[in-house]
């Protein structure tokens, strides 16, 4: 896996760089937005946000969940200070786009997030960080202030070998994704409160 293509990419977030990472011929590869990049160097954190797809947050934005919400905070986060948003291509905490609608039917009848995916034979989440940090060492970003609540990703970067810092990035609890965000504190012990 590799950079396969670079452009310039101007938004509602400033200008960016994007890159398209995978393999050629890939039809969906992982995407990096980043600017800024060559103002920090090795003794600085990197702004950092390892996002995987969510379709029904980033795109049309679902209430169901705090995917949207954390992706436009680490944009107007880079907007200030720079930093690179890793965007992975593992959607439904990787069990895909169908199964994830399918796992949100199980919700509407009394299931947790986790409780949904496990009845349909998927393990609570199937998503794997390796190319986040492969993107990461190929982009020269060691050093790492993360914007998450995820566990899992502080430690997959830590086990990689490369230095991370945690920032937050908690979207406001709603009616509609409270469930949702208590489930991911409970019992993945996701970094924030929904008190």
């Amino acid at each position: 896996m590799g950079k396969l293509v670079s452009s310039r990419l101007p938004s509602r977030w400033g200008e960016y760089t994007i890159s398209a990472f995978g393999d050629e011929g890939d039809a969906f590869p992982h995407v990096v937005l980043h600017r800024g990049l060559s103002a920090f160097d090795a003794e600085n954190p990197v702004p950092v946000r390892i996002h995987s797809e969510c379709m029904t947050g980033d795109v049309f934005g679902s209430a169901r969940c705090d995917c949207g919400e954390q992706l436009s905070q680490s944009l107007e986060h880079f907007k200030e200070h720079g930093g690179a948003l890793v965007y992975l291509r593992q959607e439904g905490r990787g069990i895909g786009l169908v199964e994830k609608l399918r796992a949100y039917n199980r919700q509407d009848e009394g299931l947790d997030t986790f409780e949904a995916n496990r009845a349909g034979g998927h393990d609570d989440d199937a998503r794997n960080y390796d190319d986040a940090v492969g993107i990461l060492k190929e982009l020269g970003i060691e050093n790492v202030l993360l914007l998450t609540n995820n566990p899992l990703k502080i430690s997959a970067l830590r086990q990689s070998g490369l230095s991370v810092v945690r920032q937050k990035c908690v979207a406001p609890v709603t009616t509609d994704n409270a469930d949702y965000l208590k489930a991911k504190a409970e019992i993945t012990g996701h970094l924030f409160s929904t008190d």
